[in-house]
Order: structure tokens, then sequence, then C-alpha cells
């Protein structure tokens, strides 16, 4: 028994492997009827324990649901996998965070650490927290919950957001929200978080890319296109990348954002152009590309759609990514050049080049760094970036696979007994001070400054699925599977390797338990990726070569 089905077998547009440029000419939608297969194999034996609220003393059996429609590289030669112990635990403990809403579940609380004397907002339903969540529970046919929260957080959306008397943008989504139940009215009330109770004050640019993939993740798993057809989530989309698609000064076409906006949610050096903001707005593009109606409103905001994924995607190949090759022509360029001819654009000093780069980057192998501005790389490694852009295709083939190349070649580095480092290396001494403020959370080696994350394993399988790895998934599955539940499912761990818990990490973070389980029924079912990945678009194949990408 789930937690609501949706019967409808409406047929969905299929916009993974496409060309960009017939959304500017197209006067109707391309429906194309979907495949969808069921897998029959029972795993009762799985069923898990008390279920909380509106659900309590059902019993609820996990089932691998519908499958994506994607023909994974691996799928062909995947095996099947016996279902873990731990996987029954993550359920039940998946369950226990559930959050209701008039009787009606619309989200997962972010942790249920009842060793914890200090709450804070760990008791609100994240935006971006609940995308595992929901993930987890659309592959187990578990479809209401995921679909009232993307109602719910557009209802919050069209709410007038105001902050010390200044307006926000109309389109912006919340961090968070939580319920408010009056027990003598028997009424349930909702309170969002755009930024004026978060810790600096900083409104997330994440979320509204997060609600777009998720919508679209429903659409996939469920084949049902009229959640997406709504009015309401057509508008929702339109107001999110209209604030995101505004012409101004920028001579960019990435986008300009404040540090502490997304994932890495405390002053870390990202503002300016962040590789985990700009994947995320092409990977919501790209999503919101597929979704659109061709009427009037529509057609506008997809020309405009296109003509910036033509300009981000070549951006972000050329300027973002370093490989040996990369880094060598850095290293010897010339500064101070003037006029459009010139090879260092964002006139980056060579000395400025820290000396880690060089023994950490293979041979084989490359990434997306961090960051560029004027004068100014970030060369760390980020995983949310990476991985996102291995998902969205705006790495091209060859990079995806350079980045999986490094994962393997600098695999102590970057998962170590605990995946997965959410940035390397660690910024400390001097440097943590001026960066982070000091911060005490922040540092080295724990937290947002190189702490390991277990939520992002499931982003890490979903890309080696993608780029035919599942090796990798499999390695980085078993370790975690050491050591998490007998550590009560750690938000974070600390230590170059990962190997202690997180100094102030909450126990049952809800998006490390959810990421398990969406990494194991991705291994176990390949075309549950379907869902979470777009396939290239060959029209937006810059015509460079890889090792002269920084020049014209």
């Amino acid at each position: 028994m789930g937690l609501g089905k949706v019967s409808s077998h409406c047929s969905i547009p299929e916009m993974d492997d496409l060309d960009f440029s017939r959304f500017l000419d197209k006067s109707r939608r391309l429906n194309v009827e979907r495949q969808r297969s069921f897998d029959e194999r029972s795993l009762s034996e799985l069923s898990v324990g008390v279920i909380r609220g509106a659900l309590e003393s059902t019993e609820i059996s996990y089932s691998p649901g519908r499958r994506s429609g994607f023909d994974s590289p691996a799928s062909s030669a995947r095996n099947s996998l016996e279902p873990h112990p731990m996987v029954a635990d993550a359920w039940e403990a998946l369950r226990q965070s559930l959050v209701f809403f008039r009787g009606q579940p619309i989200g997962t609380i972010a942790a249920v650490d009842h060793a914890s004397e200090e709450v804070l907002n760990y008791d609100q339903v994240f935006v971006r927290d609940f995308v595992p969540s929901a993930l987890a529970f659309l592959m187990n046919g578990e479809t209401e919950i995921v679909k009232n929260f993307l109602l719910k957080t557009l209802h919050l959306q069209g709410l007038e957001k105001r902050i010390d008397r200044f307006k926000l943008g109309e389109g912006a989504m919340p961090a968070s929200f939580k319920v408010l139940h009056d027990p003598d009215r028997k009424t349930d009330t909702l309170m969002a978080d755009f930024g004026e109770s978060a810790i600096g004050r900083v409104a997330p640019v994440d979320s509204g890319f997060w609600w777009i993939i998720l919508l679209r993740a429903y659409t996939k798993s469920t084949g049902d296109n009229s959640l997406a057809e709504l009015p309401e989530c057509q508008k929702g989309m339109r107001l999110i990348l209209t604030l995101c698609l505004s012409e101004g000064f920028d001579t960019f076409p990435t986008l300009l954002c404040a540090d502490g906006c997304s994932m890495i949610d405390r002053r870390m050096g990202v503002y300016g152009y962040p590789i985990e903001i700009q994947a995320l707005f092409f990977m919501a593009l790209r999503s919101a590309l597929g979704m659109l109606k061709h009427d009037t409103e529509g057609k506008e905001c997809i020309e405009r759609i296109v003509k910036r994924l033509h300009a981000l995607s070549y951006h972000m190949r050329s300027y973002f990514w370093l490989d040996f090759q990369q880094l060598n022509d850095i290293y010897r360029y010339k500064t101070e050049e003037y006029s459009h001819t010139a090879v260092n654009k964002f006139n980056v000093i060579p000395d400025s080049i820290p000396d880690w780069v060089f023994d950490f980057m293979p041979t084989r192998g490359g990434y997306f760094i961090g960051n560029v501005s004027p004068a100014r790389m970030d060369f760390r490694w980020f995983c949310l970036g990476n991985c996102v852009a291995i998902l969205s295709s705006l790495a091209t083939e060859e990079q995806a696979m350079a980045i999986m190349d490094l994962i393997e070649a600098r695999w102590d580095e970057l998962v170590g007994e605990m995946p997965l480092k959410i940035t390397y290396p660690a910024i400390e001494g001097h440097e943590w001070r001026i960066v982070t403020g000091c911060d005490p959370k922040n540092t080295r080696w724990s937290y947002h400054n190189g702490g390991s994350w277990p939520v992002l394993l499931w982003l890490l399988t979903a890309a080696c699925i993608k780029t035919g790895r599942p090796q990798i998934a499999r390695k980085a599955i078993d370790l975690a599977e050491t050591r998490l539940l007998k550590d009560g499912w750690p938000e974070y761990y600390d230590g170059k390797l990962g190997r202690y818990i997180g100094k102030q990490a909450r126990k049952y973070q809800t998006w490390s338990i959810a990421g398990y389980l969406v990494a194991k029924m991705m291994l176990d079912d390949p075309s549950h990726l379907g869902m979470i990945s777009l396939e290239e678009d060959k029209q937006l194949k810059p015509v460079m070569k890889r090792s002269s990408s920084w020049t014209c």
C-alpha cells in the first residue's frame, strides 16, 4: 500500500534527446507514447514498521515501482541485487520523517534527531532536502506525497515575500516550510521561510530549480503530464525562469548569485557563478523546455530558454572545464591581454593557481571547477555540480567520462571511507578565517568545508549508471553500508577520509536515509534513471577541441 498512485496512462513528452532549435517554430507539443513496465518481483519480506500519523499501523512493502523507460548503458549487463538488511530500516526511518497537512502527506522533515537538544530548522520541510525523499517515493510507486508537495510549494511561491521592507522576486521559491498545528481550532497552517529566518538571511536560488526538476521527475515516473500542464504549474515555471532569464549588466550567460544560496548554505566563497547553481540552472532550463506549453506566454519563455541554453552550454564547457591540458595552458597564460582576441579572457594570474591542483589533476580525467570570475578561478572540486552536469548533459560525453576517470583516480581524496566529499580540498588557516568569517562549523574537513555527505551517494550512483560505470557506485554503496545505519544516519562525516561522524551532525538526517534508498533502487533497476537524467542535445556541442577550449 502506498501513499497514493496516479492511475492516468496519458502520454508524456519525450524531450531528452532533442534539438533545442526545434522549439522555436514548433506549434504543438510532441507527444510520444511512453512504454512503461512494472517489476513483477515480490519483495514483501522487506515490510517495514509503523507509519506515523494518518498511516499509523499500516504495513508497507518496498517494491521497485514504475520504471522510467530509460535505457541505461549498464542496464543490459546488470545483475539484480539482493536486498540489504539496511533497506528495511531506511524505509522505516524515512517514514518516521513524514509531515502531514490536513491529513495528507506533503513532505519529510530534515531530521528526526531526538538526541539533539537544539531543533533549529531541522523540523522543517526543505525543498532541496525533499528531492531524494521524493525520488524514493516515486521509485516505490508512491506518487501522492510528491504531487502534494509540488502543489503546496507552488502555493507558497504565490505569497508576497518581504524581508526587512524589501520585496523578493515573484518567482522565488521558499527554502523550507513548516506545518503549524492548532489543536484547539483543529487547523493546519503552512509557514514558509524565504531566507528571512535562515542563517545569514540568504534566499535560496536552488529551490526553484529543484522544484522544476522534481516536476519533470514526477511526470516521467507517473506518465501523467496533467500536473505539469496545470495553469498554476505553467505559471510557476515561467515565474522561476523569469527571475533568471532577465537581462541586465552581466556579460556572461551564467547566473550571478550570493554565497550561501544553495546546498552550501553558509559562507564558503561560492559567490558569483558557482558550479552547483549553473548546473542546476542548466538542468532546470532543459526540464522546463520539455514541459512548457506552446501557448502565447509559453512560446516567449521557450525562445528565451533556447537562446540561453546555447550560450550557457558553450560558456560552461569552455571556461569552467579543467583537465591536464587545460591546466598546463592556464599555467602558461599571458596576462593583461586586451581585445576580443585575448586567450586569457578573465585575466587569471598563473601564480594564483594553488599548488594542490598540480598533484590532484591526473593525466586522464577532468572536472568542472567551482567558479570562474574576473581574475579569479576557484579550482576546488564540488561534487553536486559535477554530478548534475553529467545528469543534465551539461557535460559532453567526453567530459562526463573524464569526471568519472577523476573520481576513480582520486578515490581516496573524494570518497575515502564514507561517500562523498561535498568539496575538495578543505580551506584552512588564514584562508579559512577570511573566506568563512571564522565559521566554527566549517572548520577544515568538516560540514561544507571538505566534509563527507552520504546524501551525495544518489547523485554519484545516477552519474555512474549514466556513464556505464555502475561498479563505482557499487563500491561507494558498500562503503556506506558498513557504517550508516550503525552510526544513526548522520548528516555528514568529518576528516580527510570521512572517518568521523560530524562534530555537529544531526542523526537520522532524512536525506542521508533517502539518498541511500535512491542509490540502492537505481542500481537495482537502472531504468529509474530516466526520471532524473537528460540526454545530450547534439546541437549544443561546441565546435572545438578539449585541449583548446579556452581559445576562440
